[in-house]
């Protein structure tokens, strides 16, 4: 708030000081007792998005106080027009606007003739001076604090005050949670109309809710521009071009709609020290806009189009009755080399249940696991092109029971490459890989890769029988994108107090190498797989083959949670879909037809943007072998070479280990001496 030089005594310097030193501590800006005083009111910390856009805000009040230098002249001719004409010339208590309403309301027209100032006093000071009394005497001391502060303020403080105290609905305090929320901007840029429109909510924040009531305010939003040509603030031109023109405010209040990720922020401010509650501050986040909304759109129809399937019977909406008991799901999109998450969304309904599925929940993986199970096998020299048997198979137990994995088709395919099982998602296959690699070895890779959930050590596990956290699941993904190296989740890049300065930063923390590049490359190549021709093809209705996609789907044994984690060149996202009260689906459900449709919807949006055109332009090439990598035409029935008379809709590139692949494939040394001398 500001004040202009000189033009207060020494003794309200030493009381607005001492205000100002309490709120700056984090406490509770209190009533000094003098109904008149003008004392510093609770602001709140905004949080933004990579691009700067608002999308949350944490504090006891929502409040970003301005000063009124910063607004353009028609922002508070705006107000004193239609709240208090003789603003500029009453001493506080406006004697001609108190005649007149006695006399209307002898007439049956019934209207106050509180000033800004006693407005003032009233909305700052509720403990000393309450409103919604109607007595003469709360009114006589109204007048009496409102007279008294016209004495030690001028009018620009006092209506500074006005501006940055007034409500707008919703819980938003200021002129400038007013703008950023109806239109999408800085007080300081609003326009005549846009300042009109806020100029009218006053009488009724509630009543004259712009994005709610439009036509409602736009005729009030009229009469604000008419008062203010009649008292010479604007023309009769300026008045008449202003009033033909349409109400537009900014689409989910100016926020991306963000609440869950708003949540972790504010939880890891608070642990890392920072009072962000107390207001303040501004968080920088690392959400994308862009992203966030597709994640958040492609989500709410994709759980749509699953339950408006034929046969489907559980509750279908929130509103319904049974609280959240309906089907939920959750997306995370990071970027893989910073492991900023750019996009969250924790459930369906924020309002209806602040429980963040991507956080807190724990679920099983399914087949998503598997590629943890197979990349621990190539990196033990198991080339992607061994034959395994997709077979029943019957394993003891410690207990001596027996396990028995069955695939979900209920059938069986015989022999075939890890490839092929992986890209078919063949669980008797992943089970025996586990076996194989042991899996104690596979539950020390997940732990590298970030994983902290405890992986039990039985056979089911290597198709995802034990519960994850989600989000450590998808960033675990990022391991696959960065050849070998998994990131840390990152949603804060620093924190600034209301000074700017920084007083948290987020670092970007790259976790050990989990996996040898080479077999994360041959690995992440059969993902691609999965997507091309596998149990994730689906995906190929959104996304065009020129974006390279690699991924997982996932579904458990009684479809109550499915999945696709997938990564291009520069995202890794995640969706899952399930019951917070873990129950089947719908018959059939599979991840590769209920939680792959999500992701691509999603991306495709994301690559439809600016900014993600711009990401696939920058990542084009990146997915190239690294050094150690041995590449071969191959049979994919039998995973032998492929020779003359191979059909070539059977071949296809593989990718070795060096040291892995056929023989046919290795250089031999020795035929150097068969070509002859060589010259000099």
């Amino acid at each position: 708030m500001s004040f202009i030089r000189g033009q207060r005594p020494a003794r309200l310097v030493l009381v607005f000081a001492v205000a100002s030193s309490t709120a700056l501590a984090g406490q509770t800006p209190r009533s000094t007792g003098e109904a008149w005083q003008i004392v510093p009111q609770l602001q709140s910390s905004e949080v933004l998005a990579r691009d700067g856009s608002l999308i949350g805000e944490l504090g006891p009040q929502l409040r970003r106080s301005v000063s009124i230098r910063t607004l353009p002249k028609y922002v508070g001719q705006a107000f004193v027009a239609v709240e208090d004409q003789r603003f500029y010339q009453h001493d506080g208590v406006d004697i001609v606007g108190i005649a007149g309403a006695i006399k209307d309301n002898i007439l049956g027209d019934r209207r106050g003739a509180s000033t800004i100032t006693q407005q003032l006093v009233g909305n700052m000071h509720p403990d000393l001076i309450d409103r919604r009394d109607q007595s003469i005497a709360r009114k006589l001391h109204e007048q009496s604090a409102a007279r008294e502060m016209e004495r030690h303020y001028n009018k620009e403080q006092i209506l500074e005050a006005y501006l940055n105290q007034i409500g707008f609905a919703h819980g938003w305090y200021g002129i400038e949670e007013g703008a950023r929320h109806y239109f999408g901007k800085a007080a300081s840029r609003l326009t005549l109309v846009e300042a009109a429109t806020l100029a009218a909510m006053p009488k009724g924040p509630e009543i004259y809710e712009p994005v709610k009531f439009p036509d409602r305010v736009r005729e009030r939003r009229n009469t604000v521009l008419a008062l203010m040509a009649q008292q010479g603030y604007i023309s009769q031109s300026q008045a008449r071009s202003a009033e033909s023109s349409p109400l537009v405010t900014a689409a989910e209040y100016g926020m991306a709609a963000a609440p869950y990720y708003v949540d972790v922020v504010r939880i890891q401010a608070q642990r890392a020290g920072v009072p962000v509650l107390q207001g303040g501050y501004t968080i920088y986040t690392a959400l994308d806009p862009a992203l966030q909304v597709a994640a958040a759109s492609s989500l709410t129809e994709g759980v749509a189009e699953v339950e408006a399937r034929a046969g489907y019977n559980h509750p279908t909406s929130a509103g319904s009755g049974n609280g959240s008991d309906y089907l939920q799901g959750a997306v995370v999109a990071l970027d893989p080399t910073t492991g900023d998450v750019r996009a969250l969304v924790g459930g369906r309904d924020y309002k209806e249940s602040q429980f963040d599925r991507a956080i807190d929940g724990k679920r099983q993986p399914g087949s998503s696991f598997k590629p943890i199970v197979y990349a621990a096998a190539i990196a033990d020299s198991i080339p992607p092109n061994t034959i395994e048997g997709d077979t029943a198979i019957s394993i003891r137990l410690p207990n001596g029971t027996y396990y028995r994995p069955d695939n979900s088709d209920h059938e069986f395919l015989g022999a075939i490459t890890m490839r092929e099982a992986l890209a078919k998602s063949r669980n008797a296959v992943a089970v025996q890989i586990g076996q194989q690699v042991g899996m104690e070895s596979v539950i020390a890779l997940a732990k590298r890769m970030g994983i902290q959930s405890p992986i039990a050590p039985y056979p089911s596990s290597a198709i995802g029988a034990s519960v994850v956290q989600p989000l450590d699941l998808i960033a675990a993904y990022t391991t696959f994108a960065n050849l070998g190296t998994p990131v840390e989740p990152r949603f804060i890049h620093r924190i600034e107090d209301r000074t700017g300065k920084v007083v948290y930063t987020g670092q970007v923390r790259a976790l050990p190498p989990a996996l040898d590049p080479r077999a994360t490359f041959v690995v992440r190549d059969m993902m691609r797989d999965v997507v091309e021709r596998g149990t994730a093809s689906s995906i190929r209705k959104f996304l065009p083959s020129t974006v390279p996609v690699a991924g997982k789907t996932g579904t458990t044994n009684d479809n109550s949670d499915v999945w696709f984690i997938g990564l291009t060149p520069d995202i890794v996202a995640g969706v899952w879909l399930g019951f917070d009260k873990p129950k089947m689906i719908t018959a059939g459900a599979a991840g590769g037809s209920l939680a792959a449709p999500v992701w691509g919807k999603m991306m495709a949006r994301y690559y439809a943007s600016s900014a993600g055109r711009s990401s696939i332009e920058r990542s084009e090439g990146q997915w190239t072998p690294p050094i150690g990598v041995i590449s071969g035409e191959l049979d994919r029935l039998t995973g032998q070479m492929a020779t003359a008379s191979t059909p070539a809709s059977r071949r296809y590139t593989e990718y070795f280990v060096e040291g892995t692949e056929p023989e046919q494939l290795r250089a031999d040394p020795w035929k150097i001496f068969k070509w002859g001398p060589i010259g000099f």
